[in-house]
């Protein structure tokens, strides 16, 4: 598809869900929960919300050392602004902006920021279905099944480590020009290189994803009943819809299609599940634009 098409599916798609919205619920009906939510409540949301943030900074400072000593809030700014740029641009555009902001911030080299990108990626993918596998399971399965295959799910990135994924690269590399072969010992810096680091990288991605989930799943449960392992999924849903190859502006109409899938079967009314969808879209736009209004007033110290 042209991206000139795609722009205007994803247009198309923003003005169905406004649309579609008043049509099924209303606007006023539809946001009305939000004037009666305590602003405590709401603040112990954006405030855990937060730390998942922190949290993905946190594992990019650590993960990238010793580049990255000392820029802290240099890692805390691109979090922030990546995040943002996804949750804005369709089809994971706004990944480039990690590599970019990496190189600007550190004088990352680029196929060592793309390589350590794509081991991001890969831990959250796994976070996720770790997350999503508890949730279901315990909602369908006994408790030590549940418990077994968790088990048995977490154990799979320190068997693909153990594999060495840096070595094969190494014995791959020798086959090609002299060029590449320095383009691909980059990339292998961008790997974990230590038990050590591999534990400290995957510790921070489960961190943040349950932070993350648990505080969206709370929120889908603010706007509509339902069980706890629906919204847990819900959130999950909304999240994963990231990576389709269309979107409507800002995620929306996809966003919503994949919360609003993961709470049907388990009986929550339609009319009730795209009402939390959009409350809980509403949420995570506003909380991005929040973190990069914050990350555009960090002064930081570029390196290199």
């Amino acid at each position: 598809m042209s991206s000139r098409f795609r722009l205007w599916l994803g247009l198309a798609l923003l003005l169905g869900v406004v649309v579609g919205v008043q049509w099924a619920i209303g606007w006023p009906q539809l946001l009305a929960p939000w004037r009666t939510l305590a602003p405590t409540t709401l603040a112990l949301a954006v405030l855990l919300a937060s730390l998942s943030y922190v949290a993905r900074a946190v594992r990019v400072y650590d993960y990238f050392l010793p580049e990255t000593r000392g820029g802290f809030a240099a890692c805390l700014k691109l979090t922030l602004l990546h995040n943002l740029f996804n949750n804005l641009l369709p089809m994971r555009a706004g990944e480039v902006s990690f590599p970019v902001l990496l190189n600007r911030y550190f004088a990352m080299p680029l196929p060592r920021s793309l390589a350590g990108l794509l081991w991001f990626r890969l831990m959250d993918l796994h976070a996720l279905a770790a997350v999503a596998l508890v949730a279901v399971g315990g909602h369908w399965l006994n408790g030590w099944q549940v418990g077994l295959l968790t088990l048995i799910w977490l154990g799979l990135p320190w068997g693909l480590f153990r594999w060495s994924p840096t070595a094969a690269l190494a014995g791959f590399g020798h086959r090609l020009p002299p060029r590449w072969q320095d383009r691909l010992t980059q990339a292998r810096a961008g790997l974990p290189k230590t038990p050590a680091a591999f534990w400290r990288a995957w510790f921070w991605t489960l961190s943040n994803w349950l932070v993350k989930l648990a505080v969206f799943a709370w929120i889908l449960q603010w706007f509509a009943p339902m069980p706890a392992a629906a919204a847990w999924l819900g959130a999950i849903g909304g999240d994963l819809t990231s990576v389709l190859p269309v979107h409507g502006i800002a995620g929306a109409g996809t966003y919503e299609a994949g919360v609003v899938a993961a709470l049907l079967p388990f009986g929550v009314p339609a009319t009730a599940a795209l009402a939390a969808a959009v409350n809980l879209h509403l949420f995570m736009l506003g909380l991005s634009l929040a973190g990069g209004a914050l990350a555009l007033g960090l002064k930081i110290k570029v390196k290199g």
